[in-house]
């Protein structure tokens, strides 16, 4: 079987073009590890700034044992044409009280499922990225991107 021949990527343009990937994807696939044994699972993103991710979380899900025992984490990102961003970072617990309440006030599904910013059973996760790389489809061969 033939396999397409992706166009050339541009390596100044490959900051962009993972940006755009992220930007299109709502459900990104967030990796960690339990034990030995790695889980993944989708996630919707509440914040995003360049690539540095926020990811809502309960206490009482089984993900946030794993992270707090093992806080390296990766999401992957795909779009619609099979692009693909994978973002390896670590998984920090967001303290910041003033980008609690941007995420709070911006996402109406928070505020409907948990009443307040203060409810014990909220953790949001600020993902800072370790390592960026971008895949164009079937071109088989990450671009690292410079953070």
């Amino acid at each position: 079987m033939n396999q397409p021949t992706p166009d050339p990527v541009d390596p100044k343009d490959v900051p962009q073009l993972a940006t755009q990937v992220v930007k299109e994807d709502r459900f990104p696939v967030l990796a960690s590890i339990d034990n030995t044994i790695p889980r993944v699972r989708p996630v919707s993103p509440v914040k995003t700034e360049g690539f540095t991710v926020w990811v809502a979380n309960l206490k009482n899900y089984h993900k946030t044992v794993e992270i707090a025992a093992n806080p390296n984490v990766e999401l992957c990102y795909v779009n619609s044409s099979h692009d693909q961003v994978r973002i390896t970072g670590l998984a920090h617990i967001e303290t910041d009280a003033s980008v609690i309440h941007d995420i709070w006030e911006a996402n109406s599904l928070l505020r409907h499922y948990l009443g307040s910013p203060d409810n014990p059973q909220l953790i949001i996760y600020r993902i800072e990225p370790t390592q960026v790389k971008y895949m164009k489809e079937w071109a088989l061969e990450y671009h690292h991107v410079t953070l």
